[in-house]
């Protein structure tokens, strides 16, 4: 007995002694504040959703996941903070950021921390185009890039309005401009002069000088490079001041906060933006928890909800939490995710990228039928 009882003791003491096994801490940035903070919480809840889906599961190589929030609202200078933060965190993943002007520079410290960076939104082409120049292998994007969104908008517009007279308008930010002159090339390929080619402030709230010009140009159809809240603002004012020219936006405007600041005026409105996961019949289910959680999985939510699962897909196939394993992973098999079957070319980037045009009605984009 003295014998069985000493076992059964050192037993308790080893297991005593063993720690629990550590949560793993992966992160979710974006514009949780300020004018774009609509689509920080797309991010948030997409990843929130995510995480507790994959725990419910037994978590990533069994161990639940953490989840840690990080504001850069859309700022470069605020990104980077948060990114070292991040790193001092030990966070090994990050979906994010919304902002490609936040995203790119974000990148090089997520690289030098060895943390995996998995954008859900972030369109600029540079961002992975600049990690594949600088041999960083660990930055992957679940949308398209704007190189394929322009082309699609310019492509719309060369079939339907030929002879347009076209202002193309951009914020001078880095998606902004980027997506605006992606458009422009496609536009100028195709035999079709922009009439205009402004810049604006997307703090500006009064554009009255930049409606009158587009007025007197004679404008015909107006490409916004630029978010939703310049957007809105700029199409209300044009119809007050009687310009009836057509808006042609892209994903940034993906938002039910646009209908809202613009009103009847959005009406109308047309945009790119990738086929809505959410109004994919398999996701019936997934949607439904959002929405039994009273929100709306709009725009990039799934997106967020997707790169969190397909780094959870790839972390356990790697059987490591490791940036360079799980990118391994990520490049070497498809993952069937929310928003279709993720295949990641040598850069980063999703295999196959769509985008289609959407028109707002009464609060709520609809597919195009032209």
């Amino acid at each position: 007995m003295k014998k069985l009882y000493g076992t059964l003791a050192v037993a308790a003491v080893a297991l005593m002694a063993t720690p629990a096994l550590a949560q793993i801490k992966i992160g979710s940035a974006g514009p949780m504040t300020g004018s774009n903070a609509a689509f920080g919480e797309q991010l948030k809840r997409g990843a929130q959703m995510a995480v507790e889906d994959i725990n419910a599961a037994g978590g990533v190589n069994g161990q639940k996941l953490e989840l840690i929030i990080g504001d850069d609202a859309c700022d470069p200078k605020q990104a980077t903070a948060v990114a070292n933060k991040m790193v001092s965190d030990k966070v090994v993943f990050v979906a994010g950021h919304f902002c490609s002007g936040s995203s790119i520079p974000a990148s090089d410290i997520y690289k030098e921390g060895k943390i995996l960076q998995i954008t859900p939104a972030s369109t600029n082409p540079k961002l992975t185009e600049d990690a594949a120049t600088k041999g960083n292998t660990t930055v992957f994007r679940t949308c398209g890039r704007d190189d394929v969104q322009g082309t699609t908008v310019g492509n719309y517009i060369l079939k339907n309005h030929k002879t347009a007279r076209v202002a193309i308008l951009h914020d001078k930010s880095p998606y902004g401009k980027g997506v605006a002159d992606e458009t422009k090339k496609a536009l100028n390929k195709g035999g079709l002069r922009e009439a205009m080619y402004e810049a604006y402030n997307d703090t500006d709230k009064d554009f009255a000088a930049l409606v009158n010009k587009m007025k007197q140009a004679k404008i015909d159809i107006i490409v916004l490079g630029g978010y939703h809240t310049a957007g809105a603002l700029i199409i209300k004012q044009s119809r007050e001041q009687g310009l009836m020219a057509q808006m042609m936006g892209f994903d940034s405007l993906e938002t039910a906060e646009f209908a809202q600041l613009g009103g009847a005026a959005t009406n109308g409105v047309l945009m790119s933006f990738p086929p809505k996961a959410e109004d994919d019949p398999k996701n019936a289910a997934l949607v439904k928890k959002f929405r039994d959680a009273k929100y709306n999985p709009e725009g990039y939510t799934l997106f967020s909800y997707a790169a969190v699962k397909a780094w959870a897909d790839a972390a356990n196939k790697a059987k490591s939490t490791d940036a360079a394993a799980v990118a391994a992973a990520l490049r070497s098999g498809k993952y069937d995710s929310a928003v279709g079957v993720l295949e990641f070319d040598a850069k980063g980037d999703i295999k196959n990228a769509v985008y289609d045009i959407y028109v707002w009605k009464d609060g709520k984009s609809y597919p195009s039928t032209k």
